[in-house]
C-alpha cells in the first residue's frame, strides 16, 4: 500500500472514487460530496459530466471523481461509501443496471492490485467507461494506472471519446 501521510500511526492511502447519479442527480451529488467531506477533510473534485445512461434506458447520469487520503481499511471504506449511499437514498438491493440515485464506486485504493472484499482494484470499469475515465484525467492526469504504466492523461488521450461522449455540467446550477 502506498504511505502518502501517516494520521495517528496508521499509513494513509490516497483513494480514487467514481460518483454517478441520474435520480435528482445534482442535489443526490452535492449531498454525497458533503457526507464525503464530513469523513474526508483533503476531498478533491473533479469537473461533473453528463452522459448517457450506460447498460440500460434511462435518464442520463451525472459523473465526477474524488480522491483522499485515509487511514481507513478497504473494507471499512466501502461500508463509508455505502453509508454516504444510503444517505443519499440508495438501498443496498437496488438493481444493477438501472437508475441511480447515488452511486459509489472504489476506483483505485492506494496501489492495492487484485480482488478485495469484494472489489476488483484497479477498478477493470476504469479503463472502459468515459464516465470515470474522463473524469480522473481532469482531476489527477499525471497518476500512473499502476497495471497499464501510463498516465491516466494518457489512457484518456487513447480512449474513444466520439464514441463515448461527455458534457461538463455545472453541480450549482439547477
Amino acid at each position: 500500500m502506498s504511505q502518502s501521510a501517516e494520521q495517528g500511526g496508521k499509513p494513509s492511502v490516497r483513494v480514487y472514487l467514481a460518483i454517478g447519479s441520474n435520480i435528482a442527480p445534482k442535489s443526490s451529488i452535492r449531498l454525497a460530496l458533503s457526507e464525503l467531506a464530513n469523513k474526508f477533510p483533503d476531498l478533491r473534485v473533479s469537473p461533473a459530466y453528463e452522459n448517457t445512461a450506460a447498460g440500460f434506458s434511462g435518464d442520463d447520469f451525472i459523473n465526477l471523481t474524488v480522491s483522499f487520503d485515509t487511514t481507513l481499511s478497504l473494507a471499512d471504506l466501502l461500508k463509508a461509501m455505502h453509508d454516504v449511499e444510503a444517505v443519499c437514498g440508495r438501498a443496498r438491493n437496488d438493481a444493477k443496471w438501472a437508475p441511480r440515485c447515488m452511486d459509489l464506486d472504489v476506483l483505485l485504493y492506494g496501489d492495492l492490485l487484485g480482488v478485495f472484499t469484494g472489489a476488483v482494484l484497479p477498478r477493470p470499469d476504469l479503463l472502459k467507461r468515459a464516465y470515470m475515465l474522463g473524469p480522473l484525467a481532469a482531476l489527477e492526469p499525471d497518476l500512473v494506472h499502476p497495471t497499464e504504466h501510463k498516465t491516466i492523461a494518457q489512457l484518456w488521450q487513447e480512449f474513444d471519446r466520439e464514441a463515448h461522449p461527455l458534457r461538463p455540467i455545472d453541480l450549482s446550477v439547477d
